[in-house]
C-alpha cells in the first residue's frame, strides 16, 4: 500500500492558513490580515475567516508570524526579588493573574522570571535583549537596581509597578497613590481617638516605603502632633520582618495605641507580636494595614487597610505597555487607593 507526501498513519494533519482561505471563500492574503489585526478587511470577510477558524480549528504558527512580524507576541513578568518571595507575598500572585489575563486577551504570553543579584541580572538582560520578549513588566524594583536603566537604554519597552524613586521621562509605570493612601489610613485611626500611632515602614529603598512614610508623617504633622521617631521601625514587607519591628516598638513605646503598617503581610506580623504581649486589638493596639491583599482577610481580627486597585493597575501596565511595543512614548499612571475598615482599626 503506497502513501502520498509524509502524513503519518492515524494523525490528522493541522490545518494550514490555506485551508482557512478555502473554508471561508476568500484569498490567503484575506486571511492573513485578519491574522495580524483585520485592517483593510471587510466585516463580511472578517466574520468569514474567524468562523472558518473555528469550524478548522487553525491554531497561528506564532513562530512563523513572529518572523514577519519581527514580534515575539511574549512579555516579561520579572521580580527582582528573591524567588521565595514571590511564594510568600500574596501582592505578587495577584499581580501575575490579572497581568496573565489582561495580556491573554491579546493573544500574548506571559513569562515569569526573577532577578535578585547581579549574576541573575546579567542572565536575565541577555534573554530579554535577545528578541525573546516584546516587552516587559518590571515588579518591586528597589533603588540601585540597574534593570530598568539597562533595559531601556537597550530598547526594550517597559513598564514598573510602583513610582520610580528617581523619576525618568524613559521609564514608564502604573502606581497606586501610597501617599495619599497612608495619608488616609493615618487619619481614620486619628478620628478614632488614637495619638500614640506607630508605624511600620517598607523597605525605604523603594517607592512604596518611601511615600507611605511620607503619607505618615504628613498626616501627623497636620493634625499638630509633632513626629516621633520612636514610633517608627523600619520592615521588609515580609511577615517575620513585621513581627521583629513590632517588638522592637513595643520595648521602645510600649504606650503605643495603634500600628499604621506599609503592607498586609507585616501586619500579620505585628499582631502575632501584639497577641504575644497579651495586648487586645483594636481595644488596646489598633492595627492597620496597606494593599487589601489576601493578607488582609486571613488576619484575625479582619484587617483595617488600604485597598490597592489592582484589577486597574494590572490592566493598565498592560496598556501602557503594549502602547509602547506599539510606537509610543513611555507615561506614568497614579492611581487611587480605598480606606476599607474592618475590625482591627
Amino acid at each position: 500500500m503506497s502513501r502520498t507526501g509524509n502524513s503519518t498513519p492515524g494523525r490528522r494533519r493541522p490545518p494550514t492558513i490555506h485551508d482557512v482561505a478555502r473554508e471561508a471563500g476568500v484569498s490567503r492574503g484575506t486571511v492573513s490580515r485578519v491574522l495580524n489585526g483585520g485592517h483593510y478587511v471587510s466585516p463580511a470577510a472578517l466574520e468569514a475567516v474567524n468562523a472558518a477558524i473555528r469550524r478548522t480549528g487553525y491554531v497561528v504558527n506564532r513562530h512563523a508570524r513572529s518572523l514577519i512580524t519581527g514580534r515575539s507576541d511574549s512579555v516579561a513578568f520579572l521580580l527582582t526579588e528573591p524567588q521565595e518571595r514571590f511564594f510568600e507575598d500574596p501582592n505578587f500572585s495577584v499581580l501575575l493573574r490579572g497581568c496573565t489575563q489582561a495580556l491573554a486577551a491579546h493573544d500574548i504570553t506571559l513569562l515569569l522570571m526573577s532577578a535578585s543579584d547581579e549574576p541573575e541580572r546579567r542572565r536575565i538582560m541577555r534573554f530579554l535583549t535577545g528578541g525573546h520578549v516584546d516587552g516587559v513588566l518590571l515588579v518591586s524594583s528597589h533603588s540601585g537596581d540597574p534593570l530598568a536603566t539597562r533595559l531601556r537604554k537597550a530598547g526594550v519597552p517597559l513598564v514598573a509597578c510602583g513610582k520610580p524613586l528617581v523619576p525618568s521621562p524613559e521609564i514608564a509605570y502604573v502606581a497606586a497613590d501610597d501617599r495619599a493612601g497612608a495619608r488616609d489610613m493615618v487619619r481614620h485611626l486619628l478620628d478614632s481617638g488614637r495619638r500614640r500611632i506607630a508605624t511600620v515602614t517598607g523597605p525605604l529603598d523603594t517607592p512604596g516605603g518611601v511615600d507611605r512614610l511620607a503619607g505618615y508623617r504628613e498626616e501627623l504633622a497636620a493634625a499638630g502632633l509633632a513626629a516621633d521617631e520612636e514610633l517608627v521601625a523600619s520592615g521588609d514587607y515580609s511577615r517575620a520582618g513585621g513581627e521583629r519591628a513590632a517588638a522592637e516598638l513595643l520595648e521602645r513605646a510600649p504606650d503605643l495605641d495603634a500600628v499604621f503598617v506599609a503592607s498586609d503581610l507585616m501586619a500579620q506580623g505585628v499582631l502575632a507580636a501584639l497577641r504575644r504581649t497579651g495586648r487586645r486589638v483594636p481595644q488596646d493596639v489598633a492595627v492597620a494595614g496597606f494593599d487589601d491583599s489576601p493578607a488582609a482577610l486571613a488576619a484575625s481580627p479582619g484587617l483595617t487597610t488600604i485597598r490597592q486597585p489592582w484589577e486597574r493597575i494590572t490592566a493598565e501596565m498592560v496598556r501602557v505597555l503594549l502602547a509602547q511595543i506599539g510606537g509610543e512614548k513611555p507615561s506614568g499612571v497614579i492611581l487611587p487607593t480605598e480606606l476599607v475598615i474592618r475590625e482591627s482599626a
